[in-house]
């Protein structure tokens, strides 16, 4: 039976794919909820006050930051597309809902993570 380490992947590899498969389960979990029109999203949106074709928008952009962050080529883009996701939700969190925004936190420093761990990927997507 051939181990990890022989297989080629080092603990950055396996880090960053738990990390990017947290991050797209969250985030395809929360389109889901968002898009099917899940009465707490809904009743959310309400209170938020943009509509709910802002509830849809954001539901598209979860589902495409979802799942780009699952496929390496477009990974960092994708965590960044969340990283903003998450920033908005953070902000509408405190200033406009008042409910827990701790988890917009330790999502944001997932993201964080994702990125960095994929800096010399981002750099090269940018062209820097």
């Amino acid at each position: 039976m051939e181990t990890v380490a022989k297989a080629g992947w080092s603990g950055k590899t396996i880090t960053l794919w738990v990390l990017r498969i947290l991050a797209g389960a969250i985030f395809l979990a929360a389109s889901f909820m968002k898009l099917s029109g899940q009465q707490q999203m809904v009743d959310e949106f309400a209170i938020i006050g943009l509509g709910q074709g802002f509830r849809y928008v954001t539901g598209l952009l979860e589902l495409v930051g979802g799942v780009a962050v699952l496929i390496p080529r477009f990974s960092p883009l994708g965590a960044l597309l969340l990283l903003c996701v998450d920033a908005g939700a953070f902000v509408t969190q405190i200033a406009i809902l008042h409910m827990d925004w701790i988890h917009t936190i330790v999502i944001g420093a997932l993201l964080v993570a994702v990125i960095a761990l994929q800096r010399p990927a981002l750099k090269a997507l940018i062209g820097r």
